[in-house]
């Protein structure tokens, strides 16, 4: 009898082949995180009822664009007053800077001219009662008299001289100093009063998307409540957790890669923070295959223009770079 040829069968490879498989490790995990964004909330620092919002959730904003404005009336009062002030104290230091008027001179000018005419008078009488007390026409009391009204004519010439000179002259230093100081006053005044109005308007402090609105056109908003929010490019990071036996092969400035559905290609980014303390499992994890009780968190943002694949809120998958196939 003839024994047929023994052929080996493919079906035992097979086997081996798949309990291998089953064997082998599984794909690394890496970490579970999610997105978080760096949020720039604009608010004013003085309390208003809204009259205008000039933007809307969703929307890209530019560098200078107005955002908001609230009520300024007030501001606005303030503001005319203190101009009002300032051309009141610049016109004080101005006059204190210059003598009398034209008019007002020319007034003193006449008094002195009349005192002088007086002095004249006198000093000529004075001279005739001299003559005449030497000839034994009048008494001593007469030439005394006219000696008096002399003298007298010749103080009233010296008044009104100097009297002239100090119409002529501007304020004392101290006066122009203190007026200056006034005017110095009334320009701050101005500009505080100038920048409390300008508070009431607000505009975007870069470029931007418009995140979020918390007011509507009406309402009153306290002081330093924030109005919009905004999202700037690159203001996203992805925020992770670590188990502590892990944390020892990471540290800041290291690259990383970010997986999440939807986003094609893996996301480049760079370790920027590590938590200094220990924190539990957060409530909400995104991998059944996280474990850990005990993690740190970290944060790890991308370059500005794949930041923009990411959205706030987003779950992702860290791995190293190492970690990731190629």
């Amino acid at each position: 009898m003839m024994m047929k040829p023994w052929r080996s069968s493919a079906l035992p490879m097979t086997c081996v082949a798949a309990v291998l498989a089953g064997c082998a490790p599984p794909a690394d995990p890496g970490w579970s995180g999610y997105v978080e964004g760096d949020y720039v909330y604009v608010a004013a620092p003085l309390a208003g009822r809204l009259t205008q919002l000039s933007t809307r959730r969703g929307e890209s904003v530019q560098r200078g664009a107005a955002l908001f404005a609230l009520d300024a009336d007030s501001e606005r009062a303030a503001s005319s007053e203190a101009e009002a002030r300032v051309a009141g104290a610049e016109a004080q230091a101005a006059d204190t800077g210059k003598g009398k008027r034209r008019d007002e001179l020319a007034v003193a000018q006449a008094q002195l001219t009349q005192a002088q005419a007086q002095a004249a008078l006198a000093a000529t009488e004075l001279k005739r009662q001299q003559q005449l007390i030497a000839q034994g026409f009048i008494s001593a009391s007469r030439l005394d008299d006219a000696r008096a009204t002399a003298r007298q004519t010749q103080a009233r010439v010296a008044e009104l001289s100097a009297a002239l000179r100090v119409a002529q002259l501007p304020a004392r230093p101290d006066e122009r100093s203190a007026a200056a100081a006034n005017t110095q006053a009334a320009a701050q005044a101005l500009e505080q009063a100038r920048w409390r109005e300008q508070q009431k308007r607000q505009s975007a402090p870069a470029d931007a998307r418009v995140a979020d609105t918390f007011f509507r056109v009406g309402e009153w908003v306290n002081a330093g409540q924030p109005v919009v929010a905004l999202l700037p490019p690159g203001a996203t990071k992805a925020r992770f957790f670590v188990p502590e036996s892990e944390l020892g092969a990471l540290q800041t400035g290291q690259p990383v890669s970010l997986h999440c559905d939807g986003c094609g290609a893996p996301i480049r980014a760079r370790i920027e923070f590590i938590a200094t303390q220990a924190e539990y499992t957060p409530p909400v994890i995104y991998s059944n295959t996280q474990r850990a009780r005990l993690v740190f968190m970290v944060e790890a943002r991308p370059d500005a223009r794949d930041g923009e694949r990411l959205k706030p809120g987003q779950p992702v998958d860290v791995r190293s770079v190492a970690a990731t196939p190629s």
